[in-house]
């Protein structure tokens, strides 16, 4: 049985991938999405990766995202906030960057997976469920 199991141990740690060189704010906006549909971006427009920004601020984010489990915050700054996601079973990464508009009212999103090529809604649902952890406080 350790033998398996330590024969597991390099492919789980490569489900990580290694982090995108894009993360962070350029021009005032969060990086475009690939064209793979592994990826939501509330700067998109077209159906498969435009998702609406959430209606609240940094702060409420982050209070949000320190209670999931699965949510590691890697960087926080004035008005930006970049998190990485591990998946429960095969550990893949996801990384989330958050965009706050004060002007607007809004945090922009940004959800993305490192490797694959579909997430079979994963990033989508991901927003979604932070979204509606917001609006239930």
């Amino acid at each position: 049985m350790k033998k398996s199991l330590l024969t597991l141990i390099p492919f789980l740690t490569a489900c990580a991938g290694e982090p995108p060189q894009n993360i962070g704010v350029q021009d005032g906006r969060l990086a475009a999405c690939p064209d793979s549909p592994n990826c939501v971006s509330s700067f998109e427009s077209d159906e498969e990766h435009g998702i609406q920004p959430i209606r609240a601020n940094l702060r409420q984010v982050e209070q949000v995202l320190v209670g999931l489990d699965e949510a590691n915050i890697v960087e926080s700054s004035d008005g930006y906030l970049y998190a990485q996601f591990t998946s429960r079973i095969m550990r893949y990464v996801d990384d989330v960057e958050f965009l706050e508009d004060p002007s607007e009212g809004v945090t922009h999103v940004r959800s993305a997976s490192r490797l694959g090529y579909s997430d079979l809604g994963a990033n989508r649902s991901r927003i979604e469920n932070i979204r509606s952890l917001i609006s239930n406080d």
